[in-house]
């Protein structure tokens, strides 16, 4: 099977009905969600954007197995080959982004046919987050919402973080992020529905990171850009001896899938120009880690330039690199140049990580199971004008005095009574386990002391850096790609990594979670609120 050999963007609406509204308009249909934060500074001039969650009847992931249901988010322009409808947006520019629950709510099998849209990981108001509790249809309605509905609109300011103590209201643009992506995100569903397939790509540019390589603004990166600009979500699935999508969503050690989808396919080539792409990798769970290298029909290596982590772009580019890991939900951001290739080479993409359960990866393999074939098949049609600069985007600073002067919060992932718990407590998201002052830096120490497990541990609303890393007393050395802004720490057995956060701009409602997603949905979750200080 072919993936396209360039992803179509979203495209906007000019006007929503009925007209969207600050608070919820649950007479005409939206669910009773909280009143958008900022709303006069963001909606007079945000663009409009409808997304359908819909169940596709009859997909395929490989001719191997049959056409069946999956369950995608859509919009009016996403083309079939299209899995699910990827979002290109600007800082500066606003979006109001209505999403509708077309889902059938007769659905048999695995998942509900409730959610809550969460976007991984932009600043945003918590009515906006797509926190678990806020699920909805247009027959039920979560515990943090007043109403059920068909739709529910999320204002997403595509503002930096720290906007409201600047003077110029935007915020500091070394906070910015680029890949992100969306999911569903619905309280003990999650793991079922994003198996279903509920999961897009969001990616964000700004002055710096233009999405055009042919800008000819002073300090424009001039990165590959669309339609040389991929994004590839790697999620792993398990078939039946009928070809048909299996899972257990009950058992709290989950399914661990033996097929790789990559954009929803599996095993699919993608045809590529003799030029500079920009990939951006995406961990779309549930539950498998990967180890990535692009090597050639005989197995070696090949070389290419990591520029981003978790979606945020390197102080430098990382040089000659030859692997990738991944977490559930981390991405990273590779810049492959296939001009050094001749035309009808074909290259593949391996995964080289070993994972025999969902407890976690065991080892790194010299070989690998290939995912993704590409050929490189023909010239550009016009000349290459991309690049990769010596330097990126800077990182923000912290002072030593403020990291010891940030009170810490002590967080311990473990298992308790075949369950999932943090702190020896399982998720409500219906009361806080604490609240967070706005504004002040904290320390959060991610404490992982199960044996064999990994959690890939995700903080909504914000940023953090990586402070260290601590397994078994010893301390370990933070890798270059670590070194940047993350929003997923991924903690190993006998492990404890330290960052430092900052909660900025917004109140309400957050959580914390293992992000992979059993874990998840088996109530390695805790609600966290921020408060005006």
């Amino acid at each position: 099977m072919e993936l396209p050999k360039a992803i179509v963007p979203l495209a906007g609406t000019t006007t929503l009905t009925p007209a969207p509204t600050q608070t919820a308009n649950t007479a005409g249909g939206e669910a009773g969600r909280a009143p958008h934060q900022y709303w006069n500074k963001f909606f007079s001039y945000a663009e409009y954007y409808e997304l359908h969650a819909v169940e596709r009847p009859n997909w395929v992931f490989n001719p191997a197995y049959p056409p069946q249901p999956v369950w995608v988010y859509r919009g009016s322009n996403t083309p079939d080959k299209e899995f699910s409808a990827t979002v290109m947006a600007h800082y500066g520019k606003p979006v109001l982004c209505r999403i509708y629950n077309d889902l059938p709510q007769n659905h048999v099998g695995f998942g509900t046919p409730e959610i809550s849209t969460h976007l991984h990981n932009l600043h945003c108001g918590s009515e906006s987050d797509g926190f678990p509790g806020d699920y909805y249809s247009p027959n039920k309605a979560g515990p943090t919402l007043t109403t059920k509905g068909k739709f529910k609109d999320l204002l997403y300011p595509n503002v930096y973080a720290g906007f409201e103590s600047l003077q110029d209201n935007i915020g500091d643009y070394r906070e910015a992020l680029g890949t992100l992506f969306y999911h569903d995100h619905t309280l003990d569903f999650t793991s079922a529905n994003v198996y279903r397939g509920l999961v897009g790509f969001y990616l964000l540019y700004d002055h710096l990171d233009s999405g055009d390589e042919a800008d000819p603004t002073p300090g424009a990166l001039r990165l590959p850009s669309h339609p040389y600009d991929y994004p590839l979500a790697f999620a792993d699935r398990r078939f039946d001896a009928a070809g048909k999508l299996y899972y257990d969503q009950v058992n709290p050690e989950g399914v661990l899938g033996d097929k790789v989808m990559v954009n929803g396919m599996i095993e699919p080539v993608l045809k590529v120009a003799r030029r500079r792409y920009r990939f951006r990798f995406l961990n779309a769970g549930p539950s498998r880690f990967y180890a990535f290298s692009l090597v050639n029909g005989s197995n070696v290596k090949q070389t290419f330039t990591y520029i981003a982590n978790d979606g945020n772009l390197l102080p430098k580019p990382l040089l000659n690199q030859n692997i990738v890991t991944l977490g559930v939900a981390e991405r990273a951001d590779i810049v492959v140049d296939f001009s050094k290739y001749l035309v009808g080479t074909t290259l593949y993409l391996v995964n080289r990580m070993r994972q025999e359960e969902t407890r976690g990866p065991k080892d790194i393999r010299d070989t690998g199971v290939r995912v993704l074939k590409i050929v490189v098949d023909r010239w550009p049609t016009s000349q290459d004008l991309s690049m990769v600069p010596a330097n990126l985007r800077p990182l923000p600073t912290y002072t030593a005095a403020q990291v010891a002067a940030a009170p810490v919060r002590r967080f311990i992932f473990d298992r308790s009574n075949n369950m999932w718990a943090i702190n020896g407590q399982f998720v409500n998201v219906t009361g806080p386990r604490f609240s967070i002052p706005k504004g002040g830096f904290e320390v959060w120490e991610l404490v992982n002391i199960n044996d064999g497990w990994s959690h890939p541990i995700h903080i909504h609303l914000e940023e953090g850096r990586i402070l260290s890393r601590v397994r078994n007393g010893q301390q370990l050395p933070i890798p270059a790609y670590e070194q940047g802004r993350k929003d997923v720490y991924v903690i190993h057995e006998n492990e404890t990594v330290r960052i430092l956060i900052r909660f900025r701009d917004y109140v309400g409602k957050y959580v914390m979670h293992c992000h992979n997603l059993i874990h998840e949905d088996h109530a390695m979750m805790l609600r966290f609120d921020v408060v005006q200080a």
